[in-house]
């Protein structure tokens, strides 16, 4: 298992596909998870819409690109809704509790809207198919936060929103008759609920407290599976592909995000930069180059001119680029010793959304010598 993590813009959606490209080139089975793709992205290979069923893409869409692919991709679409349903109906005790449970107003809330709830689910997504022979490498593109870090804690933290003081209350309130009783409960809780009660009516909180009390038996099953699930992350089959830009702020993130999964015991695998401009090195003399363009009839009479401020742009660009990253290079000098490595993927003059861009994109984090070659 493979997962791209960064914060929001830095290309993790893209290094995921090309990341799966590479590997399907080489002969791997592979999925690719996705949160929101780009719609040209999916159209280029071949699919309409992404849903949540898994999609694989036809051979003839890579034929059609150029690009030799003697594996399979897949793609899939993260639903949460669905991924936390199928959660409940996996350990609730019965049906009818599972049917309460699913049609509870409350949890309708929770399984889409409930901070934490994306992360968690992306990862018990991962989880659930981590293990299923149809595939060689699985692939996350893990939810765009704004928080990068958010779905490391995701486990425990919606555990801890389920096992906290604040529903032991209901559950306390609840769980004698059936009905929300106040009696029960201390006159500071009662006052406090009395008050919810009057703002929200008393049949939001009875589904509050019957949502709380049918969680709470599954609870032990849930908090299991979360533990599992948060150990699954620190596998050995699992790695990290940090994705950065040369903006300061991404750079800054991805350091500080390398530094939580060292701190958690997971890898860091690589470090890929997106959109890394270059720097040019001695460029023809302007009249040397006014030569060789002067039978162009597209460019026009300054092109050499223009040719050498866009270079002499992009290289300062550059420059700045190789700055911002200054701090990025002294942290992997550690890093290196423990097998990570940085890729640095160039600033495209093009959008990537079709295959044959993909497979360039591919080339850079993945070199493949040859399409002919022995896969590997």
């Amino acid at each position: 298992m493979i997962l791209c993590v960064g914060c929001g813009g830095v290309g993790k959606t893209t290094t995921s596909a090309a990341l799966g490209l590479a590997a399907a080139r080489r002969g791997k089975r592979v999925l690719c998870l996705t949160i929101d793709p780009a719609r040209r992205l999916s159209q280029s290979l071949g699919i309409e819409e992404m849903t949540t069923e898994a999609q694989a893409i036809d051979p003839a869409v890579f034929r059609q690109a150029g690009v030799e692919v003697p594996g399979s991709m897949t793609v899939m679409m993260l639903d949460t809704k669905s991924t936390f349903d199928s959660l409940v109906t996996q350990l609730a005790p019965t049906a009818e509790q599972r049917d309460r449970i699913l049609g509870n107003v409350l949890y309708k809330y929770i399984s889409t809207s409930l901070a934490g709830t994306q992360e968690y689910m992306a990862m018990e997504k991962l989880y659930a198919v981590k293990d299923d022979p149809a595939y060689d490498i699985i692939l996350l593109d893990t939810p765009p936060t704004t928080n990068a870090l958010d779905f490391l804690d995701a486990p425990e933290r919606l555990v801890g929103a389920i096992d906290s003081a604040a529903t032991r209350w209901f559950v306390q309130a609840f769980e004698s008759s059936g009905k929300l009783s106040l009696n029960l409960l201390a006159r500071s809780t009662a006052a406090v609920l009395k008050g919810m009660g009057k703002l929200t009516g008393s049949g939001f909180l009875e589904q509050v407290a019957s949502f709380i009390s049918e969680i709470n038996t599954v609870f032990g099953g849930w908090k299991a599976r979360a533990e599992t699930v948060s150990a699954a992350l620190r596998g050995p089959d699992v790695a990290y592909v940090l994705v950065t830009t040369p903006d300061p702020l991404c750079v800054r993130e991805v350091l500080f995000f390398a530094e939580r999964l060292r701190e958690q015991k997971m890898r860091r695998d690589a470090f890929v930069v997106n959109r890394v401009h270059p720097i040019y090195g001695a460029l023809p003399e302007e009249s040397a180059l006014a030569a060789a363009l002067e039978d162009d009839p597209v460019l026009g009479a300054d092109a050499a001119a223009r040719l050498l401020r866009a270079a002499d742009d992009e290289s300062r660009v550059g420059a700045l680029d190789q700055r911002h990253l200054v701090d990025l290079d002294v942290a992997l000098a550690s890093e290196r010793r423990s097998g990570s490595l940085r890729v640095d993927v160039p600033a495209f003059p093009y959008d990537i959304y079709d295959v044959a861009r993909l497979s360039r994109v591919a080339d850079v984090l993945a070199p493949f010598a040859s399409s002919a070659a022995t896969p590997r």
